[in-house]
């Protein structure tokens, strides 16, 4: 099979009629085996209705209902694992994603072997202060982090190769990331094509404010797990030893100025020292703590189920 197209949704019915014609269309023209993976993130409108009819029609058509609403990642985790396409394209099912991107997106990967092209809206129809502004403090941010040259990293659309998406773990809501789990995963083709931005046609955004935010703590998150994510006590470990050796000294410098030095001197826990040397001794041990904690749960840590899956069509 040439092309899996992977589209989480959340309560967007009007779109997918139109969603489905026009990449049906676009893959017959270029000849291409495919199959469209629709995951119903627990839609309370008519989303799943049309989904089956969609995939009665259609065997091309596949979908995927959550018994509730999990989110983004969770929707992309359950499409990459079913996808059977050589090339895996992932897109938003509001339309703003345009489907003509697919034949140039599937010729970067296939014929030019690149293991993951991200869509670059360079021209957004989004609201410049509630959207465009944010997104573009974010993507600097991430750029910044992550080492990747992306100017846009949370584009719905992006196309990878069938073995990218097998290796990479979407989980949370690093979905905006996933250039970056691919690179850590080792991958290095990595680069980015300039599509097309349409406004939205029906319906209203799922996403506010508070995914900005978000999007900032995830990329805090990502940056620390790429650098210790399998060696917690490399981090806090080194500051554990730290604070500790800050304190001891300090509890050392007190022990021989009450001793040897100042012996008829105001008590040692009057001393300012004294609560330094005990909170850093204290902190350090705690954060030593924190680090051989973190490797044994690491190395006991056993995949827990992340959603239920309520049913499946065609698959």
């Amino acid at each position: 099979m040439n092309i899996s197209v992977v589209i989480p949704l959340l309560n967007e019915a009007e779109s997918l009629p139109e969603l489905h014609t026009w990449i049906a269309k676009v893959m017959q023209t270029n000849n291409f085996s495919y199959e469209i993976l629709f995951i119903d993130d627990g839609s309370t409108d008519k989303s799943w209705n049309i989904i089956t009819e969609l995939s009665q029609k259609d065997k091309n058509v596949k979908g995927l209902k959550f018994l509730r609403n999990y989110g983004k990642s969770q929707a992309l985790h359950l499409g990459f694992a079913k996808a059977k396409g050589d090339v895996v394209i992932t897109m938003d099912a509001d339309l703003q994603d345009n489907p003509d991107e697919i034949p140039e997106l599937y010729d970067l990967i296939q014929k030019q072997n690149f293991d993951l092209i991200s869509g670059w809206k360079k021209k957004r129809y989004d609201s410049v202060l509630a959207k465009n502004i944010p997104s573009k403090l974010f993507n600097w941010c991430a750029r910044k982090t992550s080492g990747l040259k992306l100017h846009d990293f949370n584009c719905g659309l992006k196309a990878y190769k069938n073995e990218v998406v097998k290796n990479i773990d979407v989980y949370g809501e690093m979905h905006r990331y996933i250039p970056v789990l691919a690179k850590n995963a080792g991958f290095k083709k990595i680069d980015e094509k300039v599509v097309q931005h349409q406004a939205r046609k029906y319906g209203t955004t799922k996403f506010g404010m508070d995914r900005f935010i978000n999007g900032f703590l995830d990329l805090l998150t990502i940056s620390f797990l790429t650098k210790f994510g399998k060696r917690p006590m490399h981090l806090f470990g080194a500051l554990g030893s730290l604070l500790f050796l800050i304190g001891f000294l300090f509890a050392l410098y007190l022990g021989v100025d009450k001793l040897f030095i100042n012996k008829t001197g105001r008590l040692i826990t009057q001393r300012p020292q004294f609560y330094i040397s005990l909170v850093s001794m204290v902190i350090g041990s705690q954060f030593f703590i924190a680090g051989f904690l973190g490797e044994l749960i690491l190395r006991n840590s056993k995949d827990q189920e992340r959603y239920k899956v309520e049913e499946e069509l065609n698959i």
